[in-house]
């Protein structure tokens, strides 16, 4: 099989639509199948319908497409995605699986429902070659194949997605013992390109690879609190970022996933697994089942292991009172936010591997569980080599993009230290596996290339690196820094293409990135082709510096601001008009500065899931590090092309600024004038700085480098006055405060081109000007100050 152009869903869940949603994201056209109603709704019988109109009898999977119309978080880029998506049922529309070239299963986890699908409805309709899967998050993929045909199961193979299926980046792949490796091989490539798939490789065993490790670690929490007398509150203190896994820790994942759900994961693994020395770990205790039978289920019932109640307004916001469940009581209680010594203290160390290991080996309560519960994990993972996996790799791949650690298991190891660890929990009086008591540590660095520990062959391996991917800590290990600063390094990819990438605190731009970007072209100018703007952070760029702003603002040091906004623009300025072609590939956040980088480079290459936009009136202020100037730019040259007026580019683009939109995928970047003709969108996140690579080779073949705009026809004061009427109207109508009608008619001024006549021919330079007067008297606003500060003190990202 050389191509997937069309797949078959079968089975219109809230995971079966949401999987559908996901390949319509990535083009591909879709069938959602589901079975036919048994009976006509009251809707239905009220309008005169029959159990054979094509309405009634599609209802269910029509039903699940338009679930994720208003789906929240939303499973398409775009909603205009959901046309690629065509509804059906069991009984009509089987025939239509023969122009299918894959075929997913994502009916409810019953053995006997899955096979009589596949033996009636099924093998008797599917393409000649095509892949048959299964999403099964547990059961046996190998007595699934039992009722197919024989060429069948050399194509039958499990696709488990995580839920979401957009947002989630695992994907266990597991074969069964007739799979053809061709098939394994073509898939996992197909899902990694095309969906953005992190692939894993589990066993047959029950819930492969991340469910059983993670599903172990939150029970092994349940019995470690009871133990120790803690609060689900305390337990979700120490076991979220602390001890370097997901923020969401133990408790609150369960409330993600569904403590119903979770039960039943559990309970799978506990029925199945007869042989596990842990088996037991798996039972929950009763207080678990009380909470399912009374409902609380977690995020879906909006209660569960926590809650929030709304509260009185406090200082014009809305306040929220949270309680955890007390499993003591069997009732809520109001929140005790706790505190440790240990995890105050871990919480300023970046680094996760040093965090979690100042976190174990401190001394006090929230130590003391950390310890026990990754004692017990780490070694329970340790002893499932070769059971769910062959090798250490898949394993910590599954329980970062299925769990969202930030370290694997075996990474986690390493951090501490293997023979601190093997030490320790002998002490403890704990069993330590021997063949863990011979490893030195797991991951190494060596002869310029990553190893790993294969435990079952007793020796180190290459870590696996796909085609396509490249790896800036590999290259940097590798004596690939060219320039570096505390702030940013200069890494040569090979082929005359060099990468700037920032390496901040949330890479926030300060003095230290704008310098490297000068350094960055001058370097790619004076010995390469082309430059990349990329990074392998948790976020792209969370914007401007903003520790160093309000420093200058409370000190009323405005010259010093506006030299500070200066050297943004120049730095901005010098990306847009380098001799060679600079090609941003943000990804996650790029907000504010991160956002008008991008904005001045010659082409994008995003990834999928990157939410970028120009916020900075959240904080009172306009983006002046050419932000402005370049949506106004935009919408002045889209209107020339088009021989129109601009005021309605102006209008939209000022309404991007003065909401700070924020788009909630790369796909909408084209829609708010971020993204232009030309830009393409990377799936998988690990080819994003490849794909970038090959945009500025492309470009630089015939590379024409631009000068600074002297010719722009200003759209003017007429214009300004038309967006400031309409802000006056809305705070007349109480829709927004008097400050900021101020500050959005500040941004309107500036946009509009100043106060000139419209048609009046101004510069960029001009442009840049308006901008950086406009952000120096703004900075003057007591309120923004206060805005300011009232971010840094929540510690987040600039964002809407």
């Amino acid at each position: 099989m050389k191509q997937v152009n069309k797949v078959a869903v079968l089975g219109a869940g809230v995971m079966g639509a949401t999987i559908a949603a996901h390949l319509a994201n990535a083009g591909i056209q879709v069938l959602l199948l589901d079975i036919v109603p048994a009976e006509l709704s009251d809707a239905e019988k009220a309008a005169g319908l029959t159990i054979t109109d094509p309405m009634v009898r599609n209802r269910i999977a029509a039903a699940g497409l338009e679930g994720l119309k208003k789906m929240k978080p939303a499973p398409f880029f775009l909603p205009g995605y959901a046309c690629y998506i065509e509804v059906g049922n069991f009984d009509d529309d089987m025939s239509k699986l023969r122009d299918c070239d894959w075929v997913v299963e994502v009916v409810i986890e019953n053995m006997a429902i899955k096979k009589q699908l596949f033996t009636d409805k099924v093998v008797p309709n599917l393409k000649e070659g095509a892949i048959l899967s299964t999403n099964t998050s547990g059961l046996s993929v190998n007595e699934m194949a039992q009722c197919l045909p024989e060429k069948v199961r050399k194509n039958l193979l499990v696709t488990h997605f995580f839920n979401p299926p957009r947002y989630m980046r695992l994907l266990e792949i597991v074969s069964c013992d007739a799979t053809d490796p061709a098939v394994t091989a073509f898939m996992a490539d197909f899902i990694a390109r095309r969906l953005g798939k992190g692939i894993v490789y589990g066993k047959d065993t029950p819930n492969f690879i991340a469910n059983r490790i993670g599903v172990y670690a939150i029970c092994n929490c349940v019995r470690t609190m009871l133990e120790m007398g803690m609060t689900v509150e305390e337990v979700d203190a120490v076991a979220g970022p602390a001890t370097a896994r997901a923020k969401s820790a133990a408790f609150r994942t369960a409330d993600l996933v569904g403590i119903d759900t979770l039960r039943h994961v559990a309970k799978n693994s506990y029925d199945l697994l007869v042989n596990d020395e842990q088996r037991e770990i798996f039972k929950f205790p009763d207080f678990v089942k009380e909470m399912v039978d009374k409902g609380l289920l977690g995020n879906k019932s909006r209660q569960g292991f926590f809650k929030k109640v709304k509260g009185e307004k406090v200082k014009g916001e809305k306040g929220q009172e949270f309680f955890y469940y007390d499993y003591t009581t069997g009732d809520y209680a109001p929140s005790q936010r706790p505190k440790f010594a240990s995890i105050e203290a871990a919480k300023s160390i970046d680094d996760p591997a040093k965090r979690l290991q100042s976190l174990i080996t401190a001394s006090d309560k929230a130590a003391r569980f950390a310890w026990t519960n990754l004692r017990d994990t780490l070694i329970y993972t340790f002893k499932r080599i070769p059971e769910i996996a062959d090798d250490i790799v898949n394993i910590d791949n599954a329980m970062k993009w299925g769990f969202n650690w930030e370290l694997g298991p075996f990474e986690m190891l390493d951090a501490i230290g293997v023979a601190y660890f093997v030490a320790r929990a002998e002490q403890d009086g704990v069993q330590v596996p021997a063949g863990l008591k011979s490893i030195e540590r797991f991951y190494k660095f060596e002869n310029g290339r990553n190893y790993y520990y294969c435990v079952i062959d007793d020796e180190y391996r290459e870590v696996p690196q796909e085609p396509g991917h490249i790896s800036l800590s590999l290259l940097k290990k590798n004596s690939g820094v060219v320039e570096r600063n505390s702030g940013a390094s200069v890494i040569d990819l090979g082929d005359g293409v060099f990468c700037l990438e920032f390496h901040t605190k949330m890479n926030a731009i300060g003095n230290e990135i704008l310098s490297m970007v000068h350094k960055a072209i001058k370097r790619t100018e004076e010995e390469g082709v082309g430059l990349v703007i990329a990074n392998e952070g948790s976020m792209f760029s969370a914007g401007a510096n903003l520790m160093l702003l309000v420093m200058a603002v409370a000190e009323g040091a405005y010259d010093e601001i506006a030299m500070t906004v200066r050297g943004f623009q120049k730095a901005m300025m010098a990306i847009k008009y380098s001799r060679i072609p600079v090609v941003a590939a943000p990804h996650n956040l790029a907000m504010g500065g991160g956002c008008e980088t991008c904005l001045h480079a010659d082409a994008m290459v995003p990834h999928a899931e990157t939410y970028m936009g120009l916020v900075e009136i959240g904080v009172g202020l306009l983006p002046a590090g050419g932000g402005t100037k370049e949506m106004a730019i935009r919408a002045i040259k889209l209107a020339e092309e088009n021989d129109i007026d601009a005021t309605p580019f102006i209008f939209k683009n000022f309404m991007n600024i003065a909401m700070a939109r924020v788009s909630m995928s790369a796909a909408e970047l084209a829609p708010l004038g971020f993204m232009r003709h030309g830009d393409a969108i990377t799936m998988d996140i690990d080819k994003r700085i490849h794909d970038a690579k090959l945009k500025a080779i492309a470009m630089a073949a015939n590379y024409r480098p631009g000068r600074p705009l002297i010719d722009l026809k200003a759209p003017g004061r007429g214009v300004a006055a038309s967006i400031k009427s309409q802000l006056w109207n809305m705070q007349q109508g109480g829709f927004i405060s008097e400050y900021d009608q101020f500050l959005a008619g500040t941004i309107a001024d500036v946009i509009t081109g100043g106060d000139v006549p419209g048609g009046t021919l101004i510069t960029e330079e001009y442009l840049l000007e308006l901008e950086r007067e406009a952000f120096v008297r703004l900075c003057g606003q007591k309120k923004t100050l206060e805005r300011i500060q009232h971010m840094l003190k929540k510690g987040k990202p600039l964002r809407n």
